[in-house]
């Protein structure tokens, strides 16, 4: 393999790749392109050390070894076994094996990874007569292929593990924030340019200090690969000692320079303990001497007046000189190889580059404050980011602000338009980057959301919103009333400007009606100022036409992101009502979460369940608040299972049986990962005639084993329902995903038919890709 044709592909959290790629072209990479979750590059060994060491924003760095095109399992394995091992696992070394994508004949990943093994234990058997010991943690070598239909690309991991993990981080706090995430917050916000030009930097809720950490080691040109003690790479036959030695010498006296930096990067936070990890971090990371975290409360937040740097201990610490100069990084007209490199292609870079001179150079206040994800207490979220506004808005003039929230409808609580808004996502949860300039012209009213603007009833656009919301209204009442429904679906994005779902729920304890709004959050590119002149208009008018006070209008914004990530508690009112569906009762919840407890979409897929269950052993899976359950349990079904990871959500199963007057003997409540529970029970002798699912269609619930994905997962879930399916027994799965597809090698086990059209209520018909559900039964070639 030359050492001038190595190919690589580095990883990132989403959101990043643009940063990324300037990031690599920096360290030398070549034909840098973007993907959604990475670049890929060309360069020499010595570039994929330096990304190594010195990307903040990369996840892992893959050398491409080998590609290939093959149609089964065979040739998977015949394909590896032929790759030239020796060439990159010595005697003694160790070995990891991972597996990603999906291939028609390798659809579970962690068979995949097995045959991959293998194939590399095979080879080196035959061909040196030894075999690499496995160990999953910290191997010599990581050895990782990835499947695109039955495409396959084998890739040596050189990082080992995520370059995330800087080697810093002891106690993480309650909601810990990605080392590079945090990272390519700082960069997509300006502050390598400001902190070039002296600008103070502060944290005003630092938690473990995560942000303040990585701005000390930006500042300092600190390598944040320099406090880590191992690379995938390291234990690689092909390492060169030499290069990567020369490497760590340059990034240390690089080091020891950026020691001088005049700068302090300041952290607050009103938590002792969290002030003492953060402390500890930055001793661990090397940059003590450039930080200081103090004990105080969000009101005690401003910027500090310049004077000499201190170590960080009880004084005060130093503020900046400002050097007033332009930006040394391009400005944002230039154009970066990636997607095509076309002319059209920007990179904002953050920093205002066209600054006057001798301008002051802004502070950058930079923070991720609380928003319901990480705090149950959505309130105090609320409360929070008010406080955050006004202390902006009162002493922060002219700095530059960043704000990271999992919430974007908080922002409003903030009273400062965002110039400039972006994706992106920590793990699993996506959040928008909010960037501000504190200053007069863009100070806003706070406002809670949901109340609407009255200046706005009388605009055009929301007199078309009411048109189409009253022609409705008048269709769906009607229908409703026929039907006996109490709960519906009267509006559905039917004009696409105005992005919201309404759902009327009709309570009978207290006998009211509510609205349930939930506004699909838009896309980064759409400008703040027409989001909320559309959500204004659009809110102004639900009382009005509806009759709906306004104080029982509940207004949620729902993030395009995996259902399993919706769940989580954004209140703690614990208030519930009672509503009807069919004759029976059910709780549903209007303050606490995201969904309310009854998925109005599957009002007909229970109803169908309900007709079925005579007679039946019936399973509910993923089974939420039990509601298909108690459907099963009022059509006959002899006895009930329902199997779900969340005690809260048992909970509420609870008491929708104990509405209904039905006995818990017959209605067992499982609290489980579900595919560990089939699996467990596959070799017993219990059996279910009719079996209910309905995954997310996402999770990474620190409860499960592995994540669920259910457009990869959903052929081991099925083939785990139908080995405790009892003889002519029914299997119905059900998914929101807007992608789904069903594996096409399930046709060849089972019996399938897609009742997914069958299974729309007439409220929903304007949106029929909103769940597909299939009916699935043992064929000849069944599990």
């Amino acid at each position: 393999m030359s050492e001038h044709s190595l190919q690589f592909l580095v990883s990132s959290p989403r959101g990043l790749s643009d940063l990324l790629a300037r990031e690599l072209i920096a360290l030398g990479a070549d034909d840098a392109r973007e993907r959604s979750t990475g670049v890929t590059f060309s360069g020499t060994l010595a570039t994929a050390y330096r990304a190594c060491l010195w990307s903040r924003l990369a996840n892992r760095v893959f050398l491409e070894v080998a590609r290939f095109n093959v149609p089964d399992t065979e040739g998977f394995y015949t394909a590896v076994r032929q790759i030239d091992w020796a060439a990159h696992i010595g005697p003694g070394a160790t070995l990891a094996c991972d597996f990603t994508g999906q291939h028609p004949a390798i659809t579970h990943t962690h068979f995949g990874a097995l045959k991959l093994k293998d194939a590399i234990v095979d080879s080196l058997r035959a061909e040196r007569a030894w075999r690499p010991n496995i160990e999953l943690e910290r191997p010599s070598i990581r050895v990782h292929a990835h499947a695109h239909g039955t495409n396959f690309t084998i890739s040596l991991d050189l990082s080992g593990e995520s370059l995330h993990r800087r080697g810093y981080r002891g106690a993480a706090g309650e909601a810990p924030l990605k080392e590079n995430v945090a990272a390519g917050v700082l960069v997509r916000s300006g502050w390598p340019e400001f902190a070039k030009q002296g600008a103070e930097f502060l944290d005003p809720m630092c938690g473990s200090g995560t942000f303040v950490i990585e701005a000390a080691l930006i500042a300092a040109d600190r390598a944040p690969g320099l406090s880590r003690d191992y690379f995938g790479f390291l234990g690689w036959a092909g390492h060169d000692a030499g290069v990567w030695n020369q490497l760590l010498e340059e990034a240390r006296a690089r080091s020891r320079a950026g020691d001088a930096t005049k700068l302090v990067m300041r952290g607050h936070d009103r938590d002792a303990g969290a002030i003492r990890n953060a402390r500890a971090n930055a001793e661990r990371a090397g940059i003590q001497g450039l930080v200081k975290f103090e004990v105080k409360g969000l009101s005690e937040a401003a910027p500090e007046r310049a004077q000499s740097r201190q170590p960080d201990d009880d004084t005060d610490a130093a503020a900046t000189a400002v050097a007033n100069v332009r930006s040394p990084w391009p400005s944002r007209s230039t154009t970066w190889p990636g997607k095509g490199g076309g002319a059209d292609e920007k990179t904002d870079t953050g920093a205002d580059s066209g600054r006057d001179a001798g301008a002051p150079v802004p502070g950058l206040l930079c923070t991720n404050p609380p928003y319901g994800v990480r705090m149950e207490d959505r309130e105090t979220a609320r409360a929070v980011h008010r406080e955050l506004g006004a202390v902006l808005r009162e002493r922060f003039h002219g700095w530059n602000a960043a704000v990271l929230t999992g919430a974007p409808e908080l922002g409003l609580e903030l009273g400062i338009r965002a110039h400039r808004t972006h994706t992106v996502w920590n793990g699993a949860i996506e959040c928008r980057l909010l960037r501000m300039k504190v200053d007069p012209g863009s100070e806003r009213q706070p406002g809670r959301l949901g109340k609407g603007d009255t200046n706005l009833r009388e605009t055009p656009g929301a007199q078309m919103f009411a048109n189409r919301l009253a022609k409705n209204l008048k269709k769906q009442q009607t229908w409703a009333e026929r039907a006996g429904v109490s709960c519906y679906r009267l509006y559905d994005a039917d004009m696409p400007e105005y992005a919201f779902a309404i759902d009327v729920y009709r309570t009978i304890e207290p006998d009211q009606s509510w609205l349930y709004v939930q506004e699909y959050a838009a896309p980064a590119e759409i400008e703040l100022d027409s989001v909320r002149k559309r959500r204004g208009e659009a809110l102004s008018t639900l009382s009005d036409v509806t009759g709906v006070p306004e104080e029982r209008v509940r207004v949620r914004t729902r993030r395009k992101t995996k259902r399993g990530e919706q769940y989580d508690k954004v209140q703690n009112q614990e208030e519930y009502h009672v509503v009807l569906e069919d004759g029976l009762k059910f709780l549903v919840n209007f303050e606490d979460y995201l969904d309310t407890g009854l998925f109005l979409d599957h009002r007909t897929t229970r109803a169908r369940l309900r007709a079925a269950a005579a007679g039946k052993r019936f399973l509910n899976l993923f089974a939420y608040t039990c509601t298909a359950t108690v459907h099963a349990a009022a059509g006959g079904a002899v006895s009930t299972t329902s199997v779900d990871l969340s005690n809260t959500y048992l909970n509420w199963a609870q008491r929708n049986f104990e509405l209904n007057g039905m006995s818990s003997r017959q209605h067992a409540l499982v609290p489980a990962d579900c595919r560990v529970w089939l699996h467990d029970r596959a070799h017993g002798r219990e059996r279910y005639d009719l079996i209910f699912v309905d995954p997310p269609t996402f999770s990474n619930s620190k409860r499960m084993e592995g994540v669920l994905d259910i457009e990869r997962d959903h052929p081991e879930l099925i083939d785990g329902c139908a080995r405790v399916l009892a003889p002519g027994g029914l299997i119905v799965f059900s998914t929101n995903s807007q992608r789904f597809r069903l594996d096409e090698s399930l046709s060849s086990r089972y019996d399938i038919r897609d009742i997914s059209a069958k299974t729309l209520p007439r409220d929903f018909e304007r949106n029929p890709r909103i769940h597909r559900c299939f009916e699935v039964r043992l064929g000849a070639t069944g599990v």
